[in-house]
């Protein structure tokens, strides 16, 4: 772990004091530069990727094809205002709408924004437009994690999170994650709208099952509601198809997405079937830089890229391959989530961050998702061989923090 992660900028000018808000806490490590799956740090040390940057990162870093992309516009056009179009923000706006139309079966439009808050900022947006004046109660689940902005975060199920933040803005319930029951018993004629995630990813990597997210839609059907996907962290090929939602099945109304999408440069986008995305008028929503040709032209590239690779099989493969080496390393108690997004839960008594303090030591990038849970998000792109190499950390660390090996068990990946 680099000591001095404010001592010096890359530059080596001197830093007193840290430059940012504290709303991240102290870095433990400031990273230089990166290639693939590599990370390496102003010392010039060696790391694994593991967290792809939070499930964002799913080409690998500095890819050539979205690199040269962005290169490219930055020196072409950069920016217009929503007055007028360019080129590139409509051509990636169909190359969402084709993915979307073989995950759905259904065409759609999108709004472009830069992060998965803002995208469903603008669902939530949507979802109150299309119930009307009275009917604007979005219901979402315990232990979801939807954004930071005060919406989103109120849409957010973890309540201490709401706390600094008091009165939090109305209109939003929460339900236990799984509980179909629960659901159904909190729908009155207020509510417009279910927001659910695939797989609660900051929530500690808990996969949703076919039948409740069937039972979802079957009940938004019978109340007429919207069913709003937030793909935010599964979206991109992440769970091994190109969404989440495919696993079960279903066809949502509402379906937002960002990370993935641009590999590291902020875009978000929100996607809804037409008949949905007409109820919003010129003037209901908009951000300066919705569309912009920069942001846009890093998504084409990843989309197009994704498609040349098939992502999703990728990451079925290589999360097998992750999901069955770590369910066999002693201190693993269960391995679960989705492709290559993956949590391993830990045997009673062991310290997630302990371990994964030890795994950054030995140059491994992870993050404890929970108290018990480590949380891995590799690139998709990730090599039989740092798989391995990651699971030798991995067996390192668990040993250095436990001191004993005890017995392997199960995986429920899918």
């Amino acid at each position: 772990m680099s000591s001095h992660a404010f001592a010096e900028t890359s530059e080596g000018l001197p830093v007193d004091r840290c430059p940012f808000m504290p709303v991240f806490g102290p870095p433990q490590v400031m990273f230089e530069h990166g290639s693939g799956t590599e990370l390496w740090d102003i010392d010039g040390k060696r790391y694994l990727d593991f967290l792809g940057g939070l499930a964002v990162i799913g080409l690998g870093h500095s890819h050539p094809a979205v690199a040269e992309a962005i290169a490219a516009q930055a020196s072409t056009l950069m920016h217009v205002s929503n007055l007028f179009a360019n080129p590139v923000a409509t051509e990636t706006a169909i190359l969402v709408n084709d993915v979307m139309r073989e995950a759905t079966g259904c065409d759609g439009q999108v709004f472009f924004c830069n992060s998965g808050a803002e995208a469903n900022e603008a669902a939530l947006k949507l979802a109150r437009k299309f119930g009307g004046r009275g009917r604007h109660v979005v219901v979402s689940a315990l232990g979801s994690f939807h954004g930071r902005t005060l919406a989103t975060l109120a849409a957010t199920g973890q309540p201490a999170k709401h706390e600094p933040f008091f009165p939090m803005p109305d209109g939003f319930r929460h339900v236990p994650f799984g509980d179909l029951g629960a659901l159904a018993a909190s729908i009155d004629p207020s509510v417009s709208a279910v927001l659910i995630e695939p797989v609660q990813g900051e929530g500690g990597v808990n996969p949703a099952t076919k039948e409740y997210f069937q039972g979802i839609r079957a009940l938004c059907d019978e109340r007429g509601m919207l069913m709003i996907v937030d793909e935010i962290q599964t979206g991109y090929g992440r769970t091994g198809r190109w969404f989440g939602f495919e696993h079960f099945d279903v066809v949502p109304d509402v379906v937002t997405m960002a990370k993935a999408l641009g590999n590291g440069f902020p875009i978000g986008a929100c996607w809804a079937k037409t008949d949905v995305a007409a109820v919003f008028q010129p003037g209901d929503h908009g951000s300066t830089y919705s569309g912009t040709a920069i942001a846009t032209a890093a998504a084409r590239a990843v989309i197009q890229e994704m498609r040349r690779i098939d992502a999703p099989a990728l990451a079925r493969r290589q999360g097998a391959r992750l999901a069955e080496g770590l369910a066999a390393l002693a201190g693993v108690a269960s391995v679960r989530g989705l492709g290559l997004l993956i949590a391993a839960e830990l045997d009673p008594g062991v310290d997630a961050k302990a371990v994964y303090t030890a795994l950054l030591d030995l140059g491994l990038v992870t993050n404890a998702v929970t108290p018990t849970a480590l949380r891995f998000a590799p690139p998709l792109t990730v090599t039989d061989a740092q798989i391995d190499e990651a699971l030798g950390m991995v067996t390192q660390a668990l040993a250095t923090v436990t001191g004993a090996l005890g017995p392997a068990t199960q995986t429920t990946v899918a």
